[in-house]
C-alpha cells in the first residue's frame, strides 16, 4: 500500500504590521498543534492569492468607530484593493535593527500597552475584506480579541468603547493568565467545543460587544454582563472570544478552539 501525506488545512493568521510577534508565535504554535499550517498575514503583506482554509482574525488594535458608527463604512473598506507593498533596501536595514531592538521594544509596549488605544485602518481594511471572503466562501473563521468584535460589527453590530463602568463594584484585571470567571451558555457551538460551562480566562480588552450583529448570539458572558464569545447562528463556522487562548496551551478547552477550527475546514 503506497503512504501518501495529508493535506494540512492553511490557516490564515491577521494581526498588525507593528508588533504583535508573540501574539503570532503562539497563535502560530497552536495551529501546527491542531494540525493546521498557519499564514501570518499582515496589511503590508496581505497574501493576496495565497488559497485558505480557514481564516483567524487575531487581536490588537481597538476596531475604527466610524466602522459600525458611520453607513457604508465597512462596504468602502470591501471596495479597497489589497496591494502587497514593495520593501525598500532602507527599509529592509530599518527592520533588521528593529528586529535587534525587539527585546527592548517589547517591555516598553508591556508597560505602555494599557494606554493606548491605538487605531489601525489598515489591517481594519484588510480583516473585513478577509472576513467578507471566509463569510462568501463559507469558510471557517475564530476570532480573538478584538477578532470577536470585528465579526460582530461585519454582521451590523456595535460595540462598548470602554468597558470601564462595567467595573464599578470590582477591578478590571487584565493578564495572559486566566483571570476572569466566565459562563458558555448551553446549546451553542462554543459550548460544543470548550465541553465546560465554567471558564476562568483572561483578559487584554477594553472594549466589548454591544448590540448584536445579524444572526450573531452571544455565547458567553461575565457575571457583570460583560459579553465574553459570540457565534453566528446562520453559518456553520464563525466563533468569536473575547479572551486570548493562544496564550493558555495548557488548557484543553482552550486548545479545543483550534482544533475545532482545523477539524471543521476538514469537512
Amino acid at each position: 500500500m503506497i503512504g501518501f501525506k495529508k493535506h494540512k488545512p492553511v490557516i490564515g493568521v491577521t494581526g498588525p504590521d507593528k508588533g504583535g510577534t508573540v501574539s503570532w508565535v503562539m497563535t502560530a504554535f497552536a495551529v501546527r498543534r491542531a494540525g493546521g499550517k498557519p499564514v501570518r498575514i499582515r496589511p503590508a503583506k496581505a497574501q493576496r492569492g495565497k488559497k485558505l482554509d480557514g481564516l483567524i482574525i487575531g487581536g490588537g488594535a481597538d476596531v475604527q468607530p466610524g466602522a459600525y458608527e458611520q453607513e457604508g463604512f465597512i462596504q468602502e473598506y470591501l471596495n479597497e484593493t489589497l496591494k502587497n507593498k514593495r520593501i525598500s533596501f532602507f527599509e529592509r536595514i530599518k527592520r533588521f535593527f528593529q528586529l535587534l531592538s525587539f527585546p527592548l521594544l517589547f517591555i516598553i509596549r508591556r508597560i505602555f500597552s494599557r494606554k493606548s488605544h491605538r487605531l489601525d485602518e489598515n489591517r481594519d481594511a484588510l480583516e473585513f475584506k478577509l472576513l467578507d471572503q471566509a463569510v462568501k466562501n463559507g469558510l471557517p473563521v475564530l476570532g480573538i480579541c478584538r477578532g470577536a468584535q470585528l465579526i460582530n460589527v461585519y454582521f451590523k453590530g456595535t460595540l462598548h468603547k470602554d468597558i470601564t463602568p462595567f467595573y464599578l463594584e470590582e477591578p478590571n484585571r487584565e493578564s495572559i493568565f486566566p483571570v476572569k470567571h466566565i459562563t458558555v451558555n448551553e446549546g451553542t457551538k462554543l459550548k460544543e467545543i470548550l465541553k465546560s460551562k465554567e471558564l476562568v480566562v483572561n483578559a487584554l480588552h477594553r472594549q466589548a460587544v454591544k448590540e448584536q450583529g445579524k444572526d450573531i448570539i452571544i455565547t458567553a458572558k461575565e457575571k457583570n454582563g460583560v459579553v465574553q464569545a459570540i457565534e453566528s447562528a446562520s453559518h456553520r463556522f464563525i466563533v468569536g472570544v473575547q479572551w486570548h487562548p493562544e496564550y493558555l496551551p495548557g488548557i484543553k478547552a482552550q486548545r479545543n478552539l483550534f482544533s475545532a477550527l482545523v477539524q471543521e475546514t476538514r469537512k
